[in-house]
């Protein structure tokens, strides 16, 4: 029992039991939870009106055949007042019969800015160390704010100065997150935000990243709601092309980004045959959970085939690009969120691959910002889309955005045409599934995709 509070770890663990399933981080949805268990639980801080503490929550799961393990671990971070703010009631944990009020802690600055403490003060709180590249890199009394839609991380501000990001789901080992921006930083990469310090935790020798501080872009725009932009113009009556020098410039910098990777952590070549083989069993595996595919088997096996012959350079990449993982900021893109795909094991997500991957997550990305209107028919205040239109948005940016990633590697990636649509393909099945789990609404997007690179068999 943590006294300052008075509610019970047994407690706390029941009402956990049934509101991490619900929360948008929780990695293993459709997947029964059979067991909950508090492994790590310590008080970060309090003030005079609210206590904050930290916790490491082992799920247990109904899953022999799954993919995901057995057992998943998650990191909740908890506020603990005697009433509720208006902005905090919606994630309150069900505790019927205590004078207190649990809630998920992200969601109040007050106890984001006690962990800007911590930070600041390089502190520890039993196995959870808060770690600084440089002393005095952190400033303290820094005042916390939430920051946009939480994923399968929670990222907040401090500040104005500081972006925290903490990474709900724990694996064992360095995270691809801090490594690569560590990296990058060696490099002196323009195209990140520089890495200021980390949270971590180290059990029996297994050492786990907890979360990350890096530099907050300010008057930066999401890549995502910039094409969202350029899409409602186009609806409008805008030009097609007015985001084509945009794409053009992001093109450059995942280029630049993709050379410095190579130069710092290197590469190595792997027979293509070996990237279609996982690929190929992506794909059918998705079939599994999402029948509409299974029509498209056949064709997507002999689109994939096609890129079987040879040799690919890979090296580390980003692993999960999209409109959603860049910012534009006055002067440049900048990427962010390199941990991956986060259905991927932290193994699968820190192994080199083809940089065609990450192009083909932003070609996805491309035809997402313009199609997804078309879920319901209407652009904004009912205004149509058209299909055609539509896709010659698509064209015309995907287009750009390989011709400034040319412009720095001097290879366009269009000329390894077989690889380039294998991967394509294969992060169009990986969103059929997220979909089908999370958005049935929006499913028809990435199987529009599925149908035009392996298009069904006609009966």
């Amino acid at each position: 029992m943590i006294e300052s509070t008075g509610v019970t770890t047994v407690d706390l663990e029941a009402a956990l039991l049934t509101w991490i399933p619900q929360q948008r981080w929780f990695a293993a949805k459709g997947t029964p939870v059979v067991s909950l268990d508090i492994v790590e639980r310590v008080r970060i801080g309090a003030r005079p009106d609210v206590t904050a503490e930290h916790l490491l929550v082992d799920i247990g799961l109904d899953a022999p055949l799954a993919q995901n393990p057995q057992v998943q671990r998650y990191q909740v971070p908890l506020g603990f007042r005697s009433s509720a703010p208006d902005e905090v009631a919606a994630w309150q944990l069900p505790l019927p019969g205590y004078d207190v009020v649990v809630y998920d802690g992200m969601r109040d600055p007050a106890i984001i800015s006690l962990y800007g403490d911590a930070l600041a003060e390089s502190a520890s709180f039993g196995r959870i160390d808060f770690e600084t590249l440089a002393e005095d890199s952190v400033d303290s009394g820094l005042v916390g704010r939430v920051l946009g839609a939480e994923q399968s991380n929670t990222s907040v501000v401090l500040g104005e100065v500081l972006l925290l990001k903490l990474f709900r789901r724990i694996s064992p080992g360095v995270n691809p997150d801090i490594e690569l921006h560590r990296a990058l930083a060696e490099a002196g990469c323009d195209n990140v935000a520089p890495l200021r310090g980390w949270i971590q935790t180290e059990e029996v020798g297994d050492l786990s990243m907890l979360g990350m501080a890096q530099d907050f872009v300010v008057d930066s725009a999401e890549g995502w709601t910039a094409a969202l932009a350029s899409v409602t113009d186009l609806i409008a009556g805008g030009a097609t092309d007015a985001f084509a020098v945009e794409s053009f410039e992001l093109g450059k910098a995942v280029a630049r980004v993709h050379a410095d990777l190579a130069t710092e952590l290197g590469t190595s070549r792997r027979p293509a045959s070996e990237l279609v083989q996982e690929i190929t069993e992506r794909v059918e595996a998705a079939a599994l959970v999402v029948p509409e595919l299974a029509e498209c088997l056949p064709a997507a096996r002999e689109l994939i085939a096609r890129a079987r012959s040879g040799e690919t350079t890979v090296h580390r990449i980003h692993g999960d690009l999209h409109l959603g993982q860049v910012l534009r900021t006055p002067l440049t893109w900048l990427l962010i969120d390199f941990e991956g795909e986060p259905s991927k094991s932290l193994e699968e997500r820190r192994r080199p691959d083809s940089p065609l991957r990450d192009v083909a997550g932003m070609l996805r990305s491309f035809d997402y910002a313009a199609h997804h209107l078309l879920v319901d028919g209407a652009g904004p205040d009912g205004a149509g889309l058209d299909e055609a239109v539509a896709s010659r948005w698509v064209e015309q940016n995907s287009a750009a955005f390989c011709e400034g990633y040319a412009s720095v590697t001097g290879e366009d990636p269009r000329a390894t045409e077989a690889l380039l649509g294998a991967y394509e393909l294969d992060k169009a099945a990986y969103e059929a599934v997220y979909e089908a789990r999370n958005r049935p609404t929006w499913l028809d997007i990435p199987m529009r995709a599925v149908r035009r690179l392996a298009p069904p068999a006609r009966t």
